[in-house]
């Protein structure tokens, strides 16, 4: 439980890893950049906030897991068990987790957007897949994908191979996005700006903050309401970071 915000401690955000890929090598530097970070917020982190994605694959088995990722496991390990509270939120890519994080780590996961409230400070948090208009295709599989009989289905394929075939979908899908998360798309195309304001015309939030973009964006919805947007930890390696009053998005540099 993350409570009030004193002035010496902060709340830290970041999302989209996507270990694994494109390949072991260079999910591996990457790896070791994320528990530099950590390591280095551990003296006054009052919680840390992983907003989605961090596998580019991930189903969580009755008896096992994928393999890989022992250093950033291990460091999450080591900081939860320290006291700080740490909170996932699942994404697109990382959507089966079913238990393992918090048995093993005592780790709150999400698997929907949910809502802090801080200093006075009413935030939104989700990993942004499936909200807001369009992408209707991506929408149904997201139900296709999620429905337990369907997790059920794919469970009982030996893990060589359904990690195999996810993997291929995963690079088959990076490659259909292009580059379209290499620049800001407009007010009215950012499909998670366009949800902020929708949201904020019902209720109000201080911050809306999500990952999914891969692109990090700072974008003020009205006079008292920000969008923040994560970006990604494979070319930006940007945060955000909560002092108990203000948001900052700031990137990392080792």
């Amino acid at each position: 439980m993350i409570n009030n915000i004193s002035a010496d401690h902060k709340v830290y955000f970041l999302s989209d890893f996507h270990l694994g890929a494109p390949n072991a090598d260079a999910s591996l530097i990457r790896e070791k950049k994320l528990v530099l970070f950590l390591d280095s917020i551990k003296n006054n982190a009052a919680g840390i906030f992983i907003v989605g994605d961090i596998f580019d694959f991930w189903f969580e088995y009755k008896k096992s897991v994928p393999k890989g990722y022992t250093r950033l496991l291990g460091k999450l390990a080591e900081l939860s068990d320290a006291g700080i509270p740490i909170i996932v939120f699942t994404g697109n890519h990382d959507m089966w987790m079913s238990g393992y994080f918090e048995s093993e780590m005592n780790i709150t996961v999400y698997h929907e957007p949910k809502t802090f409230v801080w200093n006075n400070k009413k935030v939104l948090i989700g990993h942004g897949d499936g909200l807001g208009p369009g992408d209707q295709g991506y929408k149904f599989l997201k139900k296709v994908f999620t429905n337990p009989i369907c997790k059920w289905l794919f469970s009982i394929l030996h893990p060589d191979w359904g990690i195999g075939l996810a993997n291929y979908f995963s690079r088959k899908s990076k490659e259909k996005t292009g580059l379209s998360d290499d620049h800001f798309l407009g007010a009215d195309n950012e499909w998670l700006i366009v949800y902020s304001k929708e949201v904020l015309e019902k209720e109000h939030f201080d911050f809306f903050i999500f990952g999914h973009r891969h692109y990090p964006i700072d974008f003020p919805l009205t006079n008292n309401s920000r969008y923040i947007n994560l970006g990604d930890w494979i070319k930006n390696f940007t945060y955000a970071e909560f002092d108990g009053t203000n948001i900052q998005l700031k990137k990392f540099e080792s």
